[in-house]
Order: C-alpha cells, then sequence, then structure tokens
C-alpha cells in the first residue's frame, strides 16, 4: 500500500477553499500513486480558532464536510483520512474520518486524550478507543495527534492486531520531540507502521513544526518531510512487516505474568 501525507500549511481559510485545495491534493496523491491521502489535525476548518469559531462550524459525521471528503475520494479512486469538528448532541469532538476509495465512510475516530486549554474548552473527550479498521488488506488503527504520545493507546492497536496507526496531527513548537522519537519509538516498540501528518506554519499564538513522516515497524523513516508545506509518499509492505516482527518480536515476548 502507497500512503501519501499532505503536510499542510495552516493559512486561514473557509471549509469551501480548503475543500477544494484538498480534491487537488488528493488528484496530486493519487498520481503518484497513492492508495490513501492524510491530511492533519482539524484540517477542514483549522484547529487552533477558538471555541467559538468551532462549535458554530461543527457538523455531525453525515454533514456536508464528510460528505465532501467522500465525494473527492470517490472521485479520485483514493482513500482519505482528514480531521474535522464532529457535532454529537450538544457535544463537540476533535475526529477524524476515513473513507475508502469507492467514498463508502469506514470510520468515525475520534480524539481520546485532550491537550492543554486548545482541546479541553472546545472539545470532548473520545468515550471509547476507536476500533481497528479494515483498509484493503490493511487493518488500521487511527490515534488524533496527543493520542499518539500515550504507549497505552498504540499498544492496544498493535494488540487489536493493526498493521499501521494513522495520525493527524497539528503538533507545534517546542515539541518536535514527538515526531522525531516518539512516533519511531511507538513504531518500533510495536511492530507496526506509524503514518504522523502535521501542520506547518501559524495559526493564532501555535508555530507548527511540520517533520511529518511515515515510519515502518522497525522505528526506521521511510518518508520525512521538513518545516514546509509539501507531500510526502511512502509504501508499507506486508512482506516487510512480517520480516520485522519475525526478528524484534516485542509483542510475542512481553512479560504478562509480571505486568
Amino acid at each position: 500500500m502507497r500512503i501519501a501525507l499532505h503536510q499542510l500549511n495552516s493559512i486561514d481559510r473557509s471549509i469551501a477553499e480548503n475543500t477544494a485545495l484538498f480534491d487537488q491534493a488528493c488528484a496530486a496523491a493519487k498520481t503518484g500513486g497513492a492508495d490513501l491521502i492524510l491530511f492533519p489535525e482539524m484540517a477542514l476548518t483549522g484547529y487552533n480558532i477558538g471555541t467559538e469559531r468551532i462549535r458554530a462550524l461543527a457538523e455531525p459525521s453525515s454533514g456536508a464536510m464528510v460528505q465532501a471528503l467522500r465525494n473527492m475520494a470517490k472521485r479520485h479512486n483514493i482513500g482519505v483520512l482528514c480531521g474535522f469538528p464532529e457535532l454529537d448532541g450538544v457535544r463537540v469532538f476533535n475526529s477524524a474520518a476515513l473513507i475508502d476509495a469507492s467514498g463508502t465512510l469506514l470510520s468515525i475516530c475520534r480524539k481520546a486524550h485532550l491537550f492543554g486549554d486548545v482541546d479541553r474548552v472546545a472539545f470532548s473527550a473520545a468515550d471509547a478507543m476507536c476500533p481497528v479498521v479494515q483498509f484493503g488488506d490493511w487493518t488500521l488503527g487511527v490515534a488524533i495527534c496527543y493520542d499518539v504520545e500515550f504507549p497505552e493507546l498504540v499498544r492496544a492497536y498493535a494488540l487489536a492486531g493493526a498493521d499501521a496507526v494513522l495520525v493527524p496531527t497539528a503538533n507545534m513548537q517546542p515539541y518536535i520531540g514527538v515526531a522525531i522519537r516518539v512516533v519511531p519509538a511507538r513504531a518500533e516498540e510495536n511492530e507496526i507502521y506509524v503514518a504522523y501528518a502535521n501542520r506547518v506554519g501559524s495559526e493564532g499564538t501555535f508555530a507548527y513544526c511540520g517533520l511529518s513522516c511515515v515510519t515502518g515497524p522497525d522505528g526506521i523513516d521511510l518518508a520525512r518531510a521538513g518545516h514546509d508545506e509539501e507531500m510526502i509518499f511512502a509504501d508499507l509492505s506486508k512482506d516487510y512487516l512480517a520480516q520485522v516482527r519475525h526478528s524484534l518480536s516485542h509483542i510475542q515476548d512481553r512479560r504478562t505474568d509480571l505486568y
């Protein structure tokens, strides 16, 4: 499976403007041979845009934002993972929609771990962990931004059979250690691929640090972005996944009798 990560420049745009740009990104990713494209956390609306604006823009998973993503996935015959504010009753969740190349909505994942006031004043935390999802022959988990910094969540995905964990994020300075240390560690300790799609540019007081990456199950980068807007590609291999798991065997060698 080939995946593309669109490292987004966080210019203040309308949902319509972002949707048009994302449609172009899907076309470019498909031209590059990708089966799936990842956009960052809250990509459709912006992330650090204030509670009132987030609540005003939030929609149910059946709303126009997710439908637009489904349409572009089908139009370009490519899977899409994209963050958006999800309205459910009176609550708003920091969510991401995973859609297959036919336009079918496979999953809505909600952020479980809320980061600072930017999350806590705007969103409710997920009530449950998002289940793994089948995307073709691949079993995928989704973790939103801060979620990947909790080893228990990523390990739970690995134990549930995930081949890869996809992470739409909006990580800012000075926390570059997440991209360069935490993500490779999560991949290697769980023998899974981890794809981390971040933002660049500034939004309010945040300066996003970029460094989007796809890390292999041995913790080695397959692709790594810099600090500017760009699209990166990586090829995920089931054969290589099996080879690494035979070599490392962290999951098999756990001492569950001790801890």
